[in-house]
């Protein structure tokens, strides 16, 4: 099985613009969490959110476009895939896939003049942005900006979604159909996202508490991040120097409930398991587990129990950092795997923020402090989605 190395990755997210921004939070231990400035909704007062700290017009500058021609799902997705790329890149070096990742496309733009859609005496300002509601048209956007022209898709499983975009970018290279792909999610806040979460019970007034006895449901978040993987063929062609390596993936598909995981954390436990069976790795193995701990109150309790499933013999170290950047829904799974490349990168592991009390159901503890000197030659990063859409990443040292 051809190895698949990680040479670049990319990341916008509520603790800043870039790989450096994101570190040196974790590092600090500054949630990203707060009240909205850019979306308005009569629950932003009351809901924190991880909102990206710039407006449409800073991100427009930021990326060099001109303001107000690009929806915000596509400038956050633009900066995080130019800082995955880097300099140099051509499309044309090797045979280039891209797979993007989203679950709402251009909607928190189209919410904003929603009344000019509905309204047939009333001409569309911007039919750009009129357009972009659909998931496919940021990736089709963002696929032209770079060049790319071959194997374009478009991934959307809900929370899963970013992860299910690295995966499936991973076998498109072991089967041969391209030498490269760049493969993330980008994701925005949204009335529609805020209000549906909120009719569920699902959101928190407060910030969130992941895997706590206390916990109150999540925060909303939003963001986009990327990887581009590649095989040694194209390491050749493209001389870059490998980050890490993407030696496994599992999505396991559920469906005990449109919005629920199944109570004993099933999904979860197979997910994880195959992509131990993918890498060809054992539960000790794993250095540090990115969990998906959402801080909600099903969904936490699911995860543990198919975390103390899989590693009977004792956790290893786990966190959740949505306690950082809140739930960024189809882009969590890729702001995670940047996130666990950071750990092995830098042999630090980030802890999950307010941890005070243990489930009493499962009654697992996560550290509560940065962790350095730490080698971690494998993480384990997983997200899991509504209807029961299971995927988990295991990323390793290179080298």
């Amino acid at each position: 099985m051809q190895t698949i190395f990680v040479t670049g990755m990319g990341i916008v997210s509520a603790l800043g613009a870039g790989i450096e921004a994101n570190r040196l939070a974790l590092r600090e231990q500054r949630s990203g969490l707060g009240t909205a400035q850019f979306i308005q909704s009569r629950l932003t007062p009351l809901l924190p959110v991880g909102e990206v700290p710039f407006s449409n017009e800073s991100l427009s500058r930021l990326a060099g476009v001109t303001a107000g021609t690009q929806n915000r799902l596509v400038l956050l997705g633009l900066l995080a895939m130019r800082e995955a790329l880097g300099d140099g890149f051509a499309a044309t070096q090797v045979s280039t896939g891209f797979i993007n990742a989203t679950s709402v496309g251009g909607m928190a733009d189209v919410e904003n003049i929603y009344t000019e859609l509905i309204n047939p005496d009333k001409p569309i300002a911007n039919s750009a942005i009129g357009d972009s509601l659909d998931c496919a048209q940021g990736t089709e956007i963002l696929a032209r900006h770079f060049g790319i022209q071959q194997q374009i898709a478009t991934v959307s499983t809900a929370c899963s979604s970013s992860a299910n975009a690295i995966g499936y970018g991973m076998r498109l290279l072991q089967a041969g159909v391209v030498d490269r792909v760049i493969c993330g999610g980008s994701d925005t806040l949204t009335r529609f996202t805020l209000n549906g979460f909120n009719s569920l019970r699902n959101t928190d007034t407060a910030l969130c508490l992941p895997f706590d006895e206390n916990r109150n449901g999540l925060n909303l978040g939003e963001g986009a991040a990327y990887l581009v993987l590649e095989t040694a063929k194209s390491l050749a062609a493209t001389k870059r120097l490998p980050l890490g390596i993407l030696s496994g993936y599992a999505n396991y598909n559920e469906a005990f409930h449109p919005t629920a995981p199944s109570p004993d954390g099933k999904g979860a436990y197979e997910a994880m398991q195959g992509a131990l069976r993918k890498a060809a790795l054992s539960p000790e193995e794993i250095s540090y587990v990115n969990a998906h701990g959402t801080a909600t109150l099903n969904n936490d309790i699911a995860e543990a129990k198919a975390m103390l499933r899989l590693f009977p013999n004792g956790l290893p170290p786990f966190s959740s950092t949505k306690s950082y950047t809140g739930h960024t829904l189809a882009a969590a799974g890729a702001i995670e795997a940047v996130f666990s490349l950071l750990s092995i990168l830098h042999s630090e592991l980030y802890p999950t923020l307010r941890f005070n009390t243990p489930m009493i159901e499962a009654p697992i503890k996560a550290f509560l402090d940065v962790q350095e000197g730490v080698k971690v030659n494998h993480v384990l990063s997983s997200s899991f989605g509504f209807g029961g859409n299971n995927a988990s990443l295991i990323l390793s040292r290179y080298a």
